[in-house]
């Protein structure tokens, strides 16, 4: 049986997991926190399209040795402002739009890397490495995570409003279009700070998943956005544990620790719900 010294044990005795466990609680929140107004407007898509499109802004950043995070900051921009601008008053689907940039950045990004001397370099980029996080990656993710969410906490009323009512905040004079510009925006620099804990493969599932989870068990966003928080950072905990102590991919194992804490929400409710059925026809 696993104590409790057992499980804060790797946190205390290496300074790495202590990097790593701050750099997860930051990403959990920033990401579970955008998070939700990605369930909300129904924009998954376009977090697993930002995560994929970054690829050549990284590549071309490695190749002239400039900071990987400011070449996928460059790419997640361009990508976020090439949706919007693709998708501006209907000229076309936003879904449309999406994959037009998603297919052609991603493609261009696997060209530039082909002619890389070895895919080694990237595999960092692709799968995550919450584990070699420097106290530079963590004064990055702070910076990047203040911006956001201090943008979130700003504009909390608008983002709201457009999300549940997008008419009726065109009525009273919010411009939506430009809201969805600045969410796309700060989806973008998320998703570039996601990238460093859990790579460009499973980013998207960390935007995603705990929302998802929090979005089975209250339909209030603030108290939404908290449980997601607490669902992202749980899972970023278990995840780096169970690296720890299998020795498995960090990523990966934060995703799937996500993925069951969502299976067990699920479940929770779904037995609930035929319980209250159930009572309902006894009485």
């Amino acid at each position: 049986m696993i104590s409790l010294n057992d499980l804060i044990e790797p946190f205390v005795r290496f300074q790495f997991m202590r990097h790593s466990l701050l750099a997860v609680v930051m990403v959990g929140t920033l990401c579970a926190t955008i998070g939700v107004y990605v369930v909300l407007r129904r924009m998954a898509f376009i977090g697993d399209a930002l995560a994929h499109t970054v690829l050549p802004g990284i590549v071309l950043a490695y190749f002239n040795g400039l900071s990987l995070f400011l070449g996928a900051v460059v790419a997640g921009l361009l990508t976020a402002l090439g949706i919007g601008w693709l998708s501006r008053r209907e000229t076309l689907r936003e879904d449309t739009a999406i994959g037009i940039m998603f297919t052609f950045m991603f493609a261009l990004g696997i060209l530039l890397m082909s002619t890389a001397r070895s895919f080694r370099d990237f595999t960092h980029i692709l799968f995550g490495n919450v584990l070699g996080v420097t106290p530079g990656d963590l004064t990055l993710i702070g910076v990047v995570s203040l911006i956001v969410l201090g943008t979130l906490l700003l504009f909390h009323k608008e983002f709201e409003l457009t999300s549940f009512d997008p008419i009726h905040a065109e009525v009273i004079g919010l411009r939506a279009d430009r809201l969805r510009y600045a969410l796309l925006i700060l989806l973008a620099l998320t998703v570039v700070t996601a990238i460093q804990a859990v790579g460009v493969v499973l980013t998207s599932a960390m935007l995603v998943t705990p929302a998802a989870t929090a979005s089975l068990l209250t339909n209030r966003l603030p108290r939404m956005m908290l449980i997601a928080v607490v669902v992202a950072i749980s899972a970023g905990v278990i995840g780096l544990y169970f690296s720890y102590r299998y020795n498995v991919a960090s990523g990966a194992a934060i995703v799937l620790a996500c993925s069951v804490l969502f299976g067990l929400a699920w479940l929770g409710r779904t037995l609930r719900r035929a319980l209250s059925g159930f009572w309902a026809r006894y009485r």
